[in-house]
């Protein structure tokens, strides 16, 4: 009989928290997405591609835009699925015409993104129109939902929104929850260290993190507007990981790719730690081990199995000794 894997004994039957490529790239122009997918073809899918169709498609031209978003998603250049598609938001009379459009491409987009949510009833409304379009045209697999959480209304609802059982991101989105201010936060708080340090916004991320962790959802971080240093990106990467438990940041500019990735993936001492520990928890069919002189059991099974996860998700090597722990799926639940 073959060893249990993670996947098999850490999670009492149910399914691990989805571990999404770390990188949420937006692309609205036919040439920005054509460059974004060839990347992504050089790369491999260590990040995703969000097709715009909200800010991408000028005024009158939303339907022609929408069809060559529909293009992009099934064709040879998206390689490896992991392509999604922002549609208009719920008081623009073309959303559903998006997801109509989008929805009859060869291939389903891998996500749909709903900009400007005011609540959880608009954004159930919305998912209830994907899915229903979605078995009406044939997609086979429901398509997950990431809310955009910039609205007043939306953060108030953040529990609710990543209660929804197809909402499978939320992501921040801070120049436009500080523009509902309406001056009474400052502008410096749309850039660092101010996106960090002022307390409304830092509550802000804070409670999108803690709704999302709490439903086995993904929190994505809002992007950073500097696209010269990249030390600034890797740095905004890291803070949004290790103080606010973001797993996913956007990016706006080809170069804030690599900086969120490596920023994102565990160190290589900390995959080496993780393979040992699970390796030893493993051998001693998950019952309690000790490591030099720390006690582990299934909780922090579970967190070295997460660090072997994301090292996948990102691209990094794993030790060959580790590849039992996956068992066959090459992925590793990483989806």
């Amino acid at each position: 009989m073959s060893a249990l894997t993670p996947a098999q004994v850490l999670y009492d039957g149910a399914s691990p928290p989805a571990i999404l490529p770390c990188c949420d790239h937006y692309a609205g122009s036919e040439k920005l997405m054509r460059k974004s997918l060839a990347l992504q073809a050089e790369l491999g899918p260590v990040f995703d591609i969000t097709l715009d169709c909200e800010d991408g498609a000028a005024v009158g031209q939303e339907a022609a835009h929408a069809q060559r978003v529909a293009e992009f998603l099934g064709s040879a250049e998206n390689r490896f699925g992991r392509v999604g598609v922002r549609i208009h938001d719920f008081s623009h009379p073309h959303w559903r015409d998006d997801v109509r459009i989008v929805l009859r491409a060869a291939r389903a987009p891998a996500y749909v993104t709903l900009p400007k949510i005011a609540s959880a009833a608009d954004a159930a409304e919305m998912v209830a129109f994907i899915e229903g379009t979605r078995r009406e045209l044939g997609v086979a697999q429901p398509i997950p939902v990431d809310v955009l959480v910039e609205t007043h209304g939306a953060l108030a609802q953040a529990a609710a929104l990543a209660a929804l059982p197809l909402v499978g991101t939320l992501s921040f989105g801070l120049m436009d929850f500080v523009s509902a201010h309406h001056g009474a936060i400052p502008d410096a708080a749309m850039r660092s260290p101010g996106q960090f340090d002022h307390p409304l916004v830092r509550r802000a991320k804070l409670e999108i993190a803690a709704a999302c962790h709490a439903h086995g959802k993904t929190p994505s971080h809002n992007v950073t507007t500097e696209v010269r240093d990249m030390a600034v990106v890797a740095g905004d990467a890291r803070r949004a990981r290790d103080e606010f438990a973001f797993t996913r940041m956007w990016s706006i500019h080809p170069a804030q790719i690599r900086p969120i990735v490596d920023a994102f993936a565990p160190r290589t001492d900390e995959v080496a730690l993780a393979a040992e520990i699970l390796l030893a928890a493993q051998a001693a069919d998950w019952g309690p081990t000790r490591h030099g002189d720390t006690l582990h059991d299934r909780a922090s099974y579970r967190y070295y199995w997460s660090v072997l996860r994301r090292a996948r998700a990102t691209g990094q090597p794993v030790p060959a000794e580790a590849a039992p722990l996956f068992g066959t799926d090459p992925a590793g639940d990483a989806r």
